[in-house]
């Protein structure tokens, strides 16, 4: 029997946000000021999380009145901070956290954080995420799964952790 947790048949995937919004997204972690931590459907890169905005029709960034738009980067700056630092006690091939703001695929802001470890493939080490090869988000390997509820549960402490500190 598989452990993931992320099937197919899933509705709430369609809208990511209401579903959130709603209790309704098993990915979220936290509820943050100006959006929601969320945990990748695919993990190939262990930790891979997302920032995603709590409102469904802000596409970027500069659609956000500027107290908002900053306590979202303050939101990606703690979510990256919470990867790094569980990733980093969890895997000694821990190497950075990368951010990105992208929005070319889904059309509601979001920030993707990705860990970069030392194991990766020499050729894709180095190189942005995105150049990895398109079968890395659909291979039910890299899935979502039970198996990283250790890892989930690390970057949500440490988020807690954070906003204790703020």
């Amino acid at each position: 029997m598989s452990d993931a947790i992320m099937s197919d048949d899933v509705d709430w995937r369609a809208d990511r946000i209401g579903a959130a919004l709603r209790g309704e997204n098993p990915t979220v972690m936290r509820r943050l000021r100006a959006g929601f931590a969320v945990i990748g459907d695919v993990q190939f890169l262990p930790g891979y999380s997302v920032l995603l905005v709590d409102d469904p029709r802000v596409e970027r960034l500069s659609e956000l009145p500027r107290a908002k738009r900053l306590a979202f980067l303050s939101d990606m700056d703690a979510l990256g901070e919470s990867v790094e630092s569980a990733c980093r006690a969890l895997d000694p091939a821990f190497r950075r956290v990368n951010l990105e703001i992208l929005g070319n695929t889904d059309g509601f802001l979001h920030a993707h954080v990705w860990p970069r470890f030392s194991w990766e493939p020499a050729d894709l080490v180095h190189l942005p995420v995105w150049l990895y090869p398109h079968e890395n988000w659909r291979d039910v390997r890299h899935a979502l799964a039970h198996r990283h509820d250790a890892l989930r549960e690390r970057i949500t402490s440490e988020l807690d952790r954070a906003a204790q500190e703020a």
